[in-house]
């Protein structure tokens, strides 16, 4: 870069405590010039004190070498204490100093296990506080699970401290971001119910007042619960006073979140709950704090970013309070003394342990750091004095190390992950050649469980009882579900149940036919009503593209791989258009919505019973109505499905969805599925005679249904296929029957 074009940045850094922070300058026309922001850690050059005393425990600290260099160029004393182990050497000077031992586990339930089994241990042999390393979030909750069976965890006895416990929680600006929108039904409910808890108190100190102060506790409380009994003018007071408070919260429109928290504490301390909630031993003062009431963000931090940036409306800013409560988690406070203590490895630094379990000793779990950032490699990071990936691992090294000085030490890990072997963690490896180096070993674990005999017991298939419960109404997906499993029809469609659906950031196959089938229907449709008759056919579907892609809010670099498919597509397509309609084939309508009642006038028990769908397309051929279904899967897929007509659920529903098997009779119909991502080109896959198969799965789906009427079970006889994907394999216990697939 040229001195006279300086439209880059410089980055001075400095290093705080593991936590590193920088300062920029913007070069301008006059000059650089400094945000306001400088790193907080600035202000430790700026102290003068009569001398510096550094302890050095986990490697060397960037910003404790400068901080301690200018110190001493300008005469301040310094003493330096080094407490750092070396791994390779830490036998030099003799045998270790506790017990050291690892433990190889077979799979994650025995890693789980055999960690619990060392915590309790540890402490019936008096080694307490046990530090239990968290590195991994799943597996730790787990051998968490498993010492609260044994007691630990549980009120009035040994507690678990959970002020380490890295279990992850959705920051507040993110609790904002993601706040849906509600309804403003529930603020006026949220109001409501407030006033109507502020008058009820307000009502209790009109009966103490009354009884001169004199009324015991217990009584004032009994005494809210029939409070319409007593002085309708003190109620309509204070309901007036709990309304005129509640009026900041009642903003119609959209404002910034810290002016909702304001409005809200403002409103709390009109009605006396934030002092009520500060006096709550029960998780008050916390709820304070996650609501962000009692507590303020750093000045120009991602916090103070986000509560000043994030515009909510009443219902959002309602559901923003609903998620940051439900998000949180109250910690009491421990009863006696500490037993477990859940923290990761950098913290068990120079703290008195009993003794230290360390699961996950493998080289998936302790052994990698997290990179860097992408656009900085570890060349340009050291000169800017950021951490690179190197500094990482020397970091980790001296961490683990440290371990060492606990009195016991307890090591575990898995040797496999699935069906691949799984190595020792590189630090393993480096303890165990140096206690060799010493002439000692590493001894292996005392497995303390006891083995114990359970008698084999017959799990037999789970079956549901619907009690005559039938839907209202039932989709291609719905009905392929029926006949698949029964138990799997039960618990999605009777019992509706549903998996939390996922935010994915990147588009998927999924997305690419949505947009897919969106652009094809606007492209059909738009050339059968003539519009735009200038545009030829390859403009005016990569016009439906673009639109379709604006529509669903796809991000054109997300969607790149996509949009180079659907360029080998546009041409094969239009020519297998060409020469459909060269054949007479003719597109009629497309997204045709249909609902039938096909029971109606011959089995009354079914008569409201409707089978729904939408078509993707019909189109008019000279041998009658062709149903066309849009595919993006496979070919081979698709031709086994068609290759036993009866299996095949979607087509037999969609021409019944068209009259067949009914009592009228609307012509020929034919169905296929056309296959649109094939690298061959356009593939049509027919379902022969499909009116045949949608007569005979009408009378047996009719069948089945009435069985289900008079009550009959629906058992989980669910195999191959259908069990690999279901959701509700959790429910019917399929893995856990005799025989059955893991």
């Amino acid at each position: 870069m040229s001195s006279g074009n300086k439209a880059g940045r410089r980055w001075r850094c400095r290093a705080a405590s593991g936590t590193w922070s920088a300062r920029c300058w913007r070069w301008r026309s006059n000059g650089p010039r400094p945000t306001p922001r400088a790193p907080a850690t600035d202000a430790l050059f700026t102290l003068r004190p009569s001398a510096w005393l550094h302890l050095q425990c986990g490697g060397p600290d960037p910003l404790a070498q400068a901080l301690l260099a200018s110190a001493e160029a300008g005469g301040v004393p310094c003493l330096r204490l080094n407490a750092d182990l070396p791994l390779d050497a830490a036998f030099d000077g003799g045998a270790p100093v506790g017990r050291i031992e690892q433990a190889v586990c077979d799979d994650f339930e025995d890693l789980a296990q055999c960690s619990a089994a060392s915590v309790l241990d540890h402490l019936q042999a008096g080694r307490a506080p046990v530090a239990l390393i968290a590195q991994d979030r799943v597996l730790l909750r787990r051998v968490r699970a498993l010492l609260e069976r044994q007691g630990l965890g549980h009120p009035g006895r040994d507690r678990l401290d959970p002020r380490d416990d890295r279990a992850g929680r959705p920051a507040d600006g993110d609790a904002a971001r993601r706040a849906p929108r509600g309804d403003r039904r529930r603020l006026a409910r949220l109001v409501e119910d407030t006033a109507g808890l502020v008058a009820a108190r307000a009502r209790r100190q009109c009966l103490a007042e009354r009884a001169g102060g004199a009324l015991p506790q217990a009584w004032l409380v009994h005494a809210a619960g029939g409070a319409r009994r007593s002085s309708p003018s003190g109620q309509r007071a204070a309901l007036e006073a709990a309304r005129e408070a509640l009026v900041p919260l009642q903003l119609r429109g959209a404002q910034a979140l810290d002016a909702w928290i304001a409005a809200l504490g403002q409103t709390l301390q009109q009605l006396g709950a934030d002092e009520q909630l500060k006096r709550q031993p029960a998780g008050g003062p916390q709820v304070l704090e996650a609501l962000w009431l009692s507590k303020t963000p750093w000045p120009g931090s991602g916090h103070e970013a986000v509560l000043r940036g994030a515009q909510l409306t009443a219902s959002e800013f309602v559901d923003w309070v609903s998620q940051t409560l439900e998000a949180g988690e109250y910690k009491p406070p421990l009863e006696g003394g500490l037993q477990i203590m859940i923290t990761p490895l950098a913290r068990t630094m120079l703290r008195p342990f009993g003794a230290i379990v360390l699961p996950g000793a493998d080289a998936a779990t302790l052994g990698p750091v997290p990179p860097g950032p992408v656009l900085i490699g570890d060349t340009f990071a050291r000169e800017l004095g950021l951490p690179t990936v190197e500094g990482k691992r020397h970091a980790l090294a001296w961490q683990f190390a440290q371990l060492l000085r606990a009195p016991a030490v307890t090591l575990l890990r898995r040797g496999h992950l699935g069906s691949e072997p799984l190595a020792a963690s590189p630090l393993l490896d480096r303890l165990d050649l140096a206690l060799q180096a010493a002439g000692h070993v590493l001894p292996h674990w005392h497995d303390p469980r006891l083995d114990a005999t359970v008698p084999a017991a017959q799990v037999d298939r789970a079956a549901a009882q619907a009690e005559g419960r039938l839907p209202a109404a039932l989709s291609a997906s719905a009905v392929e579900s029926l006949r698949q499993c029964p138990y799997q029809f039960f618990a999605r469609v009777l019992l509706g149940l549903r998996e939390a659906g996922e935010l994915d950031v990147q588009a998927d196959k999924r997305d690419y036919g949505t947009w897919l089938h969106a652009v094809l229907h606007q492209f059909h449709t738009e050339r059968a009503e003539r519009r735009d008759p200038h545009l030829d056919d390859d403009a005016r579907l990569q016009r439906a593209a673009q639109d379709q892609m604006r529509e669903l809010g796809l991000a054109p670099a997300e969607f790149l791989p996509y949009s180079a498919s659907f360029a080998r597509f546009v041409p094969a397509y239009l020519g297998w258009l060409a020469e459909r309609e060269a054949e007479g084939q003719r597109f009629e309508r497309g997204e045709v919505d249909r609902r039938v009642r096909p029971w109606a006038e011959i089995e009354p028990a079914l008569a409201e019973l409707a089978l729904l769908g939408r078509i993707d397309r019909i189109d008019d051929a000279p041998d009658g109505r062709l149903l066309v279904d849009y595919k993006t899967g496979s070919v081979k897929g698709l031709k086994d499905k068609v290759a036993n007509p009866l299996e095949d659920t979607q087509l037999a529903v969609y021409a019944v969805l068209m009259g067949v098997g009914q009592l009228h009779d609307l012509g020929p119909l034919r169905a296929q599925y056309l296959a649109l991502d094939d690298a061959k080109g356009i593939a049509e896959i027919e379902h022969d005679h499909v009116e045949e198969t949608a007569a005979v799965m009408l009378d047996g789906l009719r069948r089945d249904l009435m069985a289900i009427h008079a009550g009959d079970p629906l058992p989980a006889l669910g195999e191959g296929v259908a069990c690999a994907y279901c959701e509700m394999r959790g429910l019917c216990r399929r893995d856990d029957r005799d025989g059955a697939a893991p």
